[in-house]
């Protein structure tokens, strides 16, 4: 495995120095977001793949520095109801794909989107309960008249090019768990997959290791975060796990983001890593740091050390002791 880090943390700085930066924490991958909510900071899909030129010089600083890309990434919500902004995350992710083959990354990461709960309405509807039946209504049309088909053509596309989805499993989209995930998988092909992202599991009473288990047994982690959540238990009571609270009310959310090892210890996240290579995931573990107690440059300091000590990086090779 290598240890990298999703890069828009250091999206205020310039390309250059964010990658000697990275590098110089021992790093062997970035992550790069190129549009939707990542935004587009260090790379502009739609100017690289019109400029040869920028694009040998855009991997060049990649690789020169002894780094991989690990994914590209354009989270978004592609079907989203407004056509307009459905849209804009659709061309993203076209764009993405175009560029990742070009770049040969072999993944890029998003989210499966939301739709509306019919074909004239304004905002997306995520349904969490199956009663009143209404939900169940709502929940069906999604799948057969929006998800399934829009992720059967651009799933193809994207395997067309060489490229896989790792969709991340996030609350507020129609895949947001293991399950989900896999219906979406048989129903558009094995080019979908998932950027599992331990945090979200927690936070909706999920084990990561179970959900890893479960994925990678039908060979279904793209790629994976490294991001951590703790459960405050009193004010969960409060608010339960689907808190609507703003992520700035930390002394009162029912849960909230840390960075690896500052909700769960290095024993749990030896176990994550260890699931990982037990169903056969060797790629890249990506640090996203969204701690909300902590700097960018302290809470990405403190992930690195902690994965550091966990991060399995050779080859197994023979069992020599059998």
């Amino acid at each position: 495995m290598k240890l990298g880090v999703f890069a828009v943390l250091f999206g205020g700085r310039k390309f250059e120095d964010a990658l000697d930066y990275i590098a110089s924490k021992g790093l062997g991958a970035i992550e790069i977001g190129t549009g939707g909510h990542p935004g587009n900071a260090h790379c502009k899909p739609a100017e690289l793949l019109e400029n040869e030129t920028a694009l040998k010089e855009f991997k060049k600083a990649v690789e020169s520095r002894g780094l991989i890309i690990s994914a590209l990434s354009c989270h978004g919500n592609p079907l989203h109801p407004q056509k307009e902004i459905a849209k804009k995350f659709h061309d993203d992710f076209v764009n993405t794909v175009k560029l990742a083959e070009k770049l040969e990354v072999p993944v890029v990461n998003t989210f499966s989107g939301l739709p509306g709960d019919h074909e004239d309405a304004k905002y997306p509807n995520w349904p969490v309960a199956p009663w009143p039946n209404d939900f169940q209504e709502v929940l069906k049309w999604q799948w057969e008249n929006k998800l399934i088909p829009y992720w059967t053509e651009w799933g193809k596309f994207a395997s067309d090019h060489n490229v896989k989805i790792g969709l991340e499993l996030h609350g507020g989209f129609s895949v947001h768990t293991p399950a989900t995930l896999l219906k979406l998988r048989e129903a558009a092909g094995e080019v979908i997959g998932a950027n599992l992202d331990p945090s979200h599991m927690w936070w909706q009473g999920i084990d990561p290791v179970e959900s890893i288990k479960i994925l990678g047994r039908e060979g279904a982690i793209h790629h994976f975060h490294a991001k951590d959540t703790t459960i405050d238990p009193v004010n969960v009571n409060m608010y339960g796990l689907t808190d609507m609270q703003d992520y700035t009310n930390m002394q009162t959310r029912a849960w909230q983001f840390r960075t690896v090892g500052f909700g769960h210890d290095i024993k749990t996240w030896a176990d994550i890593i260890s699931a990982l290579r037990l169903v056969g995931y060797d790629y890249v573990v990506s640090i996203e740091h969204e701690d909300g107690l902590m700097s960018v440059e302290e809470g990405f300091s403190k992930a690195v050390h902690n994965l550091k000590q966990v991060l399995i990086e050779e080859p197994l090779g023979d069992m020599w002791w059998v």
